[in-house]
Formats: C-alpha cells, sequence, structure tokens
C-alpha cells in the first residue's frame, strides 16, 4: 500500500466551546483524535479555543476601527490564511451550532470577498471540516450548517467531512465523561478517521494542483469583463 506524504500541509482547528481554556471541553476531546491521526501523518497543526480571545460582532476586517477598543481576529485571521485544512469544532445547544461557531462564520465571512493572485475569492483552494459533540440531537443538522457556510465563502469540502458524537436523548454523559464510553464508539472512530483523511487527501490534491483553475471563477477577470461562455439565452 502507497503512503500519501501529508507533511508539508497545516492544519488549523478552532474549537466554538463556550468554556474558556483551561475549562474541560468534550468537543476539544473529539477535536484531540483528528489532531493525533494528522501529527502521526507529519502534519503541524494548532488547536485554539475562540472563546480565548476578545473577537467582537461583526463583518469588518478588524472592528477596533468600527467602535470596538479590541480584536483579534485579524490574528485569528492570520493563522486561518496559513493553514491548508480549517476545522470548526462546536458543541450542540438546543439542537444547533454554537453561537461563538456563528461568530467565527461570521468574521471569516467578513473577508471572503478578498481575492488571492488569482483574482479568486480568498478561501479558495482551501479545505475544511467540522466536529460536533453533545448530549442531544443535531450532529448531522449543525454539520450541514458550518459545512454550507464555509463552501459558500471558498472552502472546498470533501466527502464525509464531519465528524461527531451525542449521547442518550436528555441530560446525562458527555463525550470525554467516563461514563459515557463515547471513547470505543466504533461509528464516531470511524467518520473521525475518515473524515481527518479525506481532508488530507483533498488538501492534498489542492496543494499539488495549485488549487483551482481561474478558468471561469476568478472575479478579478469578471471584472475587467471576461464572461467565458456566460450568456443569457433571453438576449440571444
Amino acid at each position: 500500500m502507497s503512503k500519501t506524504d501529508f507533511t508539508d500541509l497545516s492544519a488549523l482547528f478552532i474549537n466554538c466551546t463556550l468554556k474558556k481554556s483551561p475549562n474541560q471541553s468534550h468537543t476539544q476531546g473529539l477535536i484531540d483524535v483528528s489532531i493525533d491521526i494528522m501529527e502521526k501523518e507529519g502534519l503541524a497543526t494548532e488547536s485554539i479555543r475562540f472563546v480565548d480571545y476578545a473577537i467582537p460582532y461583526g463583518v469588518h476586517p478588524d472592528m477596533k476601527e468600527h467602535g470596538y477598543g479590541e480584536d483579534d481576529w485579524p490574528e485569528i485571521y492570520e493563522k486561518v490564511m496559513a493553514a491548508d485544512i480549517l476545522v470548526i469544532g462546536t458543541p450542540i445547544w438546543l439542537g444547533e451550532k454554537s453561537s461563538v461557531s456563528v461568530k467565527l462564520i461570521e468574521r471569516l465571512y467578513g473577508m471572503s470577498g478578498n481575492q488571492n493572485d488569482k483574482g479568486q475569492y480568498i478561501y479558495y483552494g482551501k479545505v475544511g471540516g467540522c466536529v460536533v459533540t453533545g448530549n442531544e440531537d443535531g450532529i448531522k443538522h449543525c454539520a450541514m450548517s458550518i459545512l454550507y457556510a464555509i463552501q459558500h465563502l471558498g472552502y472546498s469540502i470533501p466527502p464525509q467531512a464531519d465528524c461527531g458524537w451525542i449521547g442518550e436523548a436528555g441530560p446525562g454523559p458527555s463525550y470525554m465523561d467516563k461514563e459515557a464510553n463515547a471513547f470505543d464508539n466504533a461509528f464516531t472512530n470511524r467518520n473521525t478517521t475518515f473524515m481527518t483523511y479525506n481532508l488530507l487527501h483533498l488538501a492534498r490534491m489542492m496543494k499539488d494542483n495549485g488549487g483551482y483553475p481561474k478558468y471561469g471563477n476568478s472575479r478579478k477577470d469578471w471584472d475587467d469583463g471576461t464572461r467565458w461562455n456566460f450568456e443569457n439565452p433571453e438576449y440571444r
């Protein structure tokens, strides 16, 4: 079996837990499974908690210019842009992704009009996935929302780009609680592994091919008047 070299790739995991460090985060527990796989494949990884930073609401690149005293988003954005892979982790609250993850997506959205050197939107060529944990239903619902949002911003999503763990309906043990037996959950372990390797494979393909060709998708070329094969049939 041939082994693919992933050692020149990097991944950023942003945990959108409501808990500041060093409080235990069950979402971080599952994130760490994916990180462990990536690091064994030689990737440089970084994991941060969004709530550990001063991040105002807003969709401007630096909210200090819009009346806020602090904004650590420019620092986070540098990490986002340096990484080939972005994985967003979230707990489930009332069946939804956390409010922290919504803020992250809004701040990502605020930069999405920037362009790369091909004139494409700035996240083209980067790969995204998500990790979801909770003790109530909602993994697929949260994943659907997160993955749609980041692909709309320009991220590429591989097959099965989400993983998660939930316990029994209602109050009960969470992922890292011993009584949950979550570490031995075959479904979660398989999906986490598949997600991780699918992120790696797509990121490998993106890097090897220099992202997407700019034919048909360059905002710069469109603004300069290029229309490729576009023609509105109503005006033929």
